[in-house]
Parts: structure tokens; C-alpha cells; sequence
């Protein structure tokens, strides 16, 4: 359908589990994309190849997302290699999970910083070039925890709430400019990170969910390609969950 064709969007965080699916979501409707990760390593190197195989330009950048300076540089370098963003996914995201008492100073303050922090770094680097355009779509990847918390990931919890807030308020601040900012919510979401849980704990999760399974990166994938495309044009400032209804 090429819902995206003619669109340069950055993906962070995208070598690997929804961030990887969302790039390559994108591609297929026919988007340049820009994606970042840690490190280059094969992870990389294949998305890469991938993009460039559908026949769109996709670049892939290493880059500390929780960095301020490295995220400047990085939305630079790509206007200097795509000559425009039209599409923001803040992806980045990490866990370290624990209950509070077991929690120490750099566990919470790591999650903080990668998942929230990286948003605020990427959207401030991004907006200029948006405001400037008059039009761009921002995609905060928050989740179901940061809707309801979750015993054990108060950090975590904390984080994806506080990108639910900073969602809204971009979206009142950057709307006359038609740049357009949302939320997505994933719920158990089956990918590399979630694979890590104990066996017993994702059958619990599983129990807890109306459909009765996880949801796939490209549940995920789908929903980010309608809140990037014109299909969403009149939506901002909203967060949609994708979670199996395990929120009702």
C-alpha cells in the first residue's frame, strides 16, 4: 500500500525484538528508515541488508540513545544522510527488574536513564528539524506496566509512566506545528527480553490475558505503521495499548 512512501523515520533501539520489526514494518510500506543500536554487530549488519532488500534506504547508527550529545549527533548525521525525519519511534528501552527493597541506586537510575532519558534526547533532536517542516509523527514505545505498575519494576514502571506524561505534553506543545507525538502501550509482548522470564511466569501472564497469548513484534509493528501514517492524522497525545486486553 506504500502508506509510508517518500517518509524517512528513525527507529531506535531497532536491531533486535519490536524496535527490528517496527523498521522493518516501515520498509515494507515503503519508508527510508534510520535505526540505532549500541553497537555494530551482525544483529545490525542483517537489518541493514533486510531494509535495503525491499528496495527503500535504511542505514543503521551506533548510538547511546541515553546520551544526549550522541543523540544530537545522530539525528544530525542522519539529515545529513536522509536530508529529513518524518517519523520518530523512541524504542530504546531496558529492564532491571527487582522488588524495591532488593533495588540499588544503579539499577534505578540505568532504567531511568536509558528508557526515559533517550526519549527526551531523541524527541529535543528531532523536533527542530520537524518544527521547521512543518509535520512529523513522534512514537513513544511506554507499556502496560506504565499504566498499571507491575510489583518488581517500580523503576521500570516508573520510567514508561513518565513517557506516557512527557507524550502529552509534547503533543500540546508541537500540535500547531502539525507535529503529532503518541504512545504505544505493548503488553507481553513474546521477544528476546520476555523469553528471559521464568516459565511459570509467563504462563501467569498468559493466564491474565482475554485473547490467552502473547502478543508478536508485529502486533506492535502494526499498530506503530497506522500511528505513522496518515491513518492516525487527527490523533496526538494519545496512548494506544497493545495488550491482548490484559489492561481491562
Amino acid at each position: 500500500m506504500d502508506l509510508l512512501k517518500g517518509k524517512v523515520a528513525i527507529v531506535t533501539g531497532a536491531a533486535r525484538g519490536i524496535g527490528r520489526m517496527i523498521a522493518l514494518r516501515f520498509a515494507q510500506e515503503g519508508a527510508d528508515v534510520a535505526f540505532t543500536d549500541l553497537s555494530r554487530d551482525e544483529n545490525m549488519d542483517t537489518l541493514e541488508k533486510e531494509l535495503n532488500d525491499l528496495g527503500v534506504k535504511g542505514k543503521g547508527y551506533v548510538s547511546d540513545a541515553s546520551d544526549y550529545n550522541q543523540a544530537q549527533e545522530t539525528v544530525d548525521q542522519v539529515i545529513a544522510d536522509f536530508e529529513k525525519v518524518d517519523i520518530l519511534v523512541n524504542n530504546a528501552g531496558i529492564t532491571r527488574d527487582t522488588l524495591l527493597m532488593r533495588m540499588d541506586e544503579e539499577m534505578w537510575d540505568l532504567v531511568i536513564k536509558v528508557n526515559l532519558k533517550s526519549v527526551f534526547n531523541f524527541t529535543k533532536a528531532a523536533q527542530k528539524y520537524m518544527l521547521k517542516a512543518r509535520t512529523g509523527t513522534i512514537i513513544n514505545m511506554s507499556s502496560v506496566v506504565g499504566v498499571n505498575g507491575n510489583a518488581g519494576q517500580s523503576n521500570y514502571s516508573a520510567s514508561k509512566a513518565g513517557i506516557l506524561g512527557f507524550t502529552k505534553s509534547i503533543a500540546k506543545e508541537l500540535g500547531a506545528r502539525n507535529v503529532r507525538c503518541n504512545a504505544i502501550a505493548p503488553g507481553f509482548i513474546i521477544t528476546e527480553m520476555t523469553g528471559k522470564l521464568p516459565d511459570n511466569v509467563k504462563e501467569e501472564w498468559i493466564k491474565s490475558i482475554p485473547l490467552k497469548r502473547g502478543g508478536l513484534p508485529e502486533d506492535v509493528a502494526n499498530v506503530s505503521l497506522f500511528l505513522a501514517s496518515d491513518l492516525s492524522s487527527y490523533m496526538t497525545g494519545q496512548t494506544l495499548q497493545v495488550c491482548g486486553g490484559m489492561s481491562v
